[in-house]
């Protein structure tokens, strides 16, 4: 287990060296500078310059990118072009409300969708599970921001039941959240189903009918442990895809986190502040990813990591 979680993490570091390289080539294809954008467009030539020289922009790509290096090893990720603030304490202002935001949304979409996966797979074909799989595939095709907009007006407009957007109580919590959760309710239900449904079809299954074992110990302790890998794969799948997804949920409900930064990063330009945003994220798939195949020896001793 110490050689796969060692030899995993040494696979994290051309992961990340490739990701910074992606997004410093991808922000020097955009068109537009963002010196300019940030003193302004009647800052005189000179003054372009000498901004450009100081933040090091005048450098080929390549040179940033191994100077970028450098100084990442050191802990250093940079200085925020727009608001002159070290990248790391502006992520750590805002990333305790994304990471909030996410728990809660990843919270519902677990506790939701394997609930309705459940049901759905115990009376298979029957009115539960065609609506289930209806609302499935409605929650699916749904776009984020346009159910937030919908969650907005009919909570926060007409009913007035929760805020319309910000932080501060737990009550600011519940719209975004689970505007956030929807998409992976509908994903973790259906492979709840999927799941469960093949378990419930093996030889041990009937054996345990057979004995007299209650159907309620049987599709808990019996089915559903067996039917947890796949599970436990598309939540943590689903968990990084729910951080991704914040950025349009933080947007929409004025949440200040981790996406609303980059959001704010990409209109301005600041490429530093958005190379560091994008390594935080990077590094969290890479670590839910360990944490999930780390979990399958747990459900299934039969699973080896040599």
């Amino acid at each position: 287990m110490i050689h796969f979680i060692l030899k995993r993490l040494l696979l994290t570091i051309p992961t990340i060296f490739g990701v910074i390289f992606i997004v410093m080539l991808t922000i020097e294809l955009v068109p537009g500078d963002p010196v300019e954008l940030m003193l302004g467009e009647h800052a005189t030539k000179e003054a372009v310059g000498n901004v450009r020289t100081a933040l090091g922009l005048d450098k080929p790509l390549l040179t940033r990118y191994f100077l970028y290096l450098r100084n990442l090893t050191r802990g250093d990720m940079g200085r925020s072009i727009r608001e002159n603030r070290l990248v790391s304490q502006e992520i750590s202002d805002v990333w305790p409300a994304t990471l909030k935001l996410t728990i809660a949304a990843m919270i519902i979409a677990i506790f939701v969708g394997v609930t309705l996966g459940i049901f759905s797979a115990v009376r298979p074909s029957s009115y539960f599970d065609t609506v289930n799989r209806v609302l499935s595939l409605f929650g699916l095709s749904m776009p984020v921001f346009w159910v937030g907009l919908v969650l907005i007006v009919v909570f926060a407009y007409w009913i007035r039941l929760f805020p319309i957007g910000g932080t501060g109580s737990w009550r600011h919590l519940v719209l975004p959240a689970v505007t956030l959760s929807l998409p992976s309710i509908a994903m973790i239900s259906r492979m709840t189903r999927s799941s469960l449904l093949e378990v419930l079809k093996e030889d041990y299954i009937r054996t345990a009918r057979a004995k007299g074992v209650s159907e309620k110990i049987v599709i808990v302790k019996h089915a559903l442990k067996n039917a947890l890998i796949p599970i436990v794969t598309l939540s943590g799948l689903q968990l990084g895809q729910l951080m991704g997804g914040a950025i349009l949920t933080e947007t929409v409900f004025a949440w200040p986190g981790l996406g609303r930064l980059m959001v704010r990063a990409i209109f301005a330009r600041d490429y530093i502040l958005l190379q560091g945003a994008v390594l935080v994220f990077a590094l969290v798939f890479v670590l839910i990813n360990l944490i999930v195949d780390i979990s399958y020896s747990f459900l299934d001793p039969r699973v080896s990591y040599r």
